[in-house]
């Protein structure tokens, strides 16, 4: 194979270890891209994650400034080419992008692009993206233009190394999410214990206060003072927790990113296969966003945690007005209502409150040895 001007052995190695050096998936996108352009002499490349919707989760190029990019708009939908790449996952070769069939043109500020290669970006079946350069910049050894077989092969290369290095950088920040994860789930028994004891204490404390107003004054005084003191450090305790426990990936990403990365994770770290699907919810008042993330947090918990669960599938879809959260598992199951009357309740009364403050509802189908499903429905507002 003659290999295309620039792309000598150790710009080829150089390129792969820059891949694998890096740990946050966007970096890995950046140096994919970058090292693509420079390594096949294009005057553009980019690099498309796809998402569940039609569109692309993320979307990196190189070649095009900040201010040509803003201009261009929104990102790309899956269609013409960039569709063919991901669904029929085939290498797209092509003289003049412009003549094809499924070319569907250029936003406005778009640069104009002629010769075009580009690959799926797969890890066995699962495609991971789209990777594409265009405009080669130099002329072959033959005298012709255009991007070549060589070309295709060498950017096949660099695509194989691509899926794998940005395998790890995912699975890198899932398991940095999870350590998160039981970070904060660590914090919040730690809490949990700090305001219990406060809380204990105050009620000693309030009770010796009772019994002494009438036999000594003074000293029931102190203890109510006490009491005052006691109040406050365990209302901080309080305040501390609700900062610390805040789901701030709520805030930043919205409910459905948050609950699909927090699956994933899941997913990973337990043996347990655990789905997520949404169908046709879009925003929801941020009460109701939080209500519901943290009741599918208690259901996956039980599951996995206590219910032996080998598959858990978490659906959020809308219904009507309103939206409705269902987690289902294939657990050992449990009879409702001889927990609730043995005086365990498995999270069921947090998530009841937490469903109906924010006018919602939650109901529990479970048995022994049949699973468990619990559903919370909301009403309008998405």
């Amino acid at each position: 194979m003659t290999n295309p001007p620039g792309s000598g052995l150790a710009q080829v190695s150089g390129a792969l270890l820059a891949m694998n050096r890096q740990l946050d998936v966007r970096d890995v996108l950046h140096t994919i891209v970058a090292s693509a352009r420079e390594l096949m002499n294009a005057e553009y490349a980019a690099l498309g994650v796809p998402d569940d919707h039609g569109g692309f989760a993320q979307f990196v190029v190189d070649g095009v400034s900040d201010e040509e990019w803003k201009a261009i708009g929104p990102l790309p939908r899956q269609h013409g080419i960039l569709a063919a790449m991901l669904s029929e996952a085939t290498p797209q070769r092509l003289a003049d992008v412009r003549e094809d069939p499924r070319f569907g043109g250029w936003p406005k500020a778009h640069p104009e692009m002629t010769d075009f290669l580009g690959l799926p970006v797969a890890d066995g079946d699962e495609v991971l993206g789209a990777l594409f350069i265009a405009n080669k910049r130099s002329v072959n050894a033959d005298g012709s233009t255009g991007f070549t077989a060589d070309d295709e092969a060498l950017l096949g290369l660099l695509a194989q190394h691509a899926a794998i290095a940005l395998n790890n950088a995912t699975l890198y920040e899932r398991s940095r999410e999870l350590t998160i994860a039981e970070e904060r789930s660590r914090l919040a028994h730690e809490l949990h214990d700090a305001v219990a004891q406060k809380l204990f204490s105050l009620r000693l404390t309030a009770q010796a206060a009772t019994a002494l107003v009438d036999r000594d004054p003074v000293r029931a005084k102190d203890e109510l003072s006490q009491v005052a003191a006691l109040a406050a450090e365990a209302a901080d305790e309080l305040r501390a927790a609700v900062v610390e426990l805040r789901p701030a990936a709520l805030d930043e990403d919205g409910l459905i990113a948050t609950l699909r990365t927090q699956v994933q994770v899941l997913d990973r770290a337990h043996s347990a296969r655990v789905t997520f699907t949404c169908h046709g919810v879009r925003a929801l008042p941020a009460a109701q966003e939080e209500a519901l993330l943290r009741v599918a947090q208690e259901a996956l918990h039980n599951a996995l945690r206590h219910a032996g669960a080998q598959r858990v599938d978490v659906i959020l879809r809308k219904r009507g007005a309103g939206a409705v959260l269902r987690v289902t598992d294939d657990g050992r199951g449990f009879d409702p209502y001889a927990v609730r009357r043995a005086g365990r309740h498995l999270g069921l009364v947090s998530m009841r409150d937490r469903a109906g403050g924010v006018g919602g509802r939650l109901t529990v189908e479970s048995e022994p040895g049949k699973g468990t499903v619990i559903e919370m429905e909301v009403p309008g507002g998405c």
